[in-house]
């Protein structure tokens, strides 16, 4: 089993910055990425970004490119979304997951097999 928290979430300003964090526990040797993940209400769950524990390989989705930057410390099984000149269509939970060694691609939550609680993020405009 892999235990997965995530914090850092609140409330910003358009045009402000979070940092969430993700910590990760139990088996971490048996996942091969994390990915961040988010849900606004009324919508479906949708890819946020995601980096590889070995290689720190960076996925993102085409709607943060550019704004948010995933990177991961794996000393401490944590990775981290950094997300920078937030709009308010950012407003959402974020949900942190892991991903196991087998196949299929990191863009779908269908990888993850593990998740977080998530945290809120609300952007005011």
């Amino acid at each position: 089993q892999v235990q997965v928290v995530e914090s850092g979430g609140g409330l910003v300003q358009a045009g402000g910055s979070l940092r969430l964090s993700c910590a990760a526990s139990g088996r971490t040797f048996s996942t091969n990425a994390m990915g961040w993940f988010r849900q606004a209400p009324g919508k479906e769950r949708e890819f946020v970004a995601a980096i590889t524990w070995s290689g720190g390989n960076t996925y993102y989705a085409d709607s943060v490119k550019g704004r948010f930057t995933i990177s991961r410390d794996n000393a401490k099984n944590t990775v981290y979304l950094q997300m920078n000149s937030l709009k308010p269509e950012d407003t959402a939970v974020y949900y942190c997951a892991a991903a196991p060694y087998n196949g299929g691609s990191y863009y779908s939550p269908r990888r993850y097999n593990y998740w977080g609680q998530g945290t809120q993020v609300t952007v005011s405009s």
